[in-house]
């Protein structure tokens, strides 16, 4: 692959998730702080932020069609579902398991485009 050319269907799908994905975390992030005590715990943090991180570049990677991005929609689907296990222990909380679902399509749509089967 090189850089540059045709956005595909998974591709777009990809970036819209990740987009979607970051977006959240971001919100769930500033949510979590606003709570305090166990949910500004890094357990539920570092998920978060590495998922804004790592989304973030995915989304950027597959939009200008970097030769890494069957790599990096991996490590990004593993990131997100990390991101997704760590919201559902707090399932109780609606914008907790919102984000849960929002990463594990994440995960669903960097899958497909770096061909791994969840």
């Amino acid at each position: 692959m090189n850089y540059g050319g045709k956005i595909n269907t998974d591709m777009q799908k990809c970036i819209d998730s990740c987009v979607e994905s970051y977006s959240c975390c971001e919100q769930t992030i500033t949510h979590c702080l606003k709570q305090g005590g166990q949910y500004a715990d890094m357990a539920i943090m570092g998920p978060l932020m590495d998922c804004v991180d790592v989304a973030r570049a995915c989304a950027d990677m597959v939009m200008r069609q970097s030769p890494l991005v069957m790599e990096m929609a991996a490590t990004c689907a593993r990131v997100a579902e990390m991101c997704a296990e760590a919201c559902m222990t707090m399932s109780s909380d609606s914008t907790m398991k919102r984000c849960a679902g929002i990463c594990r399509t994440c995960t669903e749509t960097c899958h497909a485009l770096a061909g791994v089967r969840a």
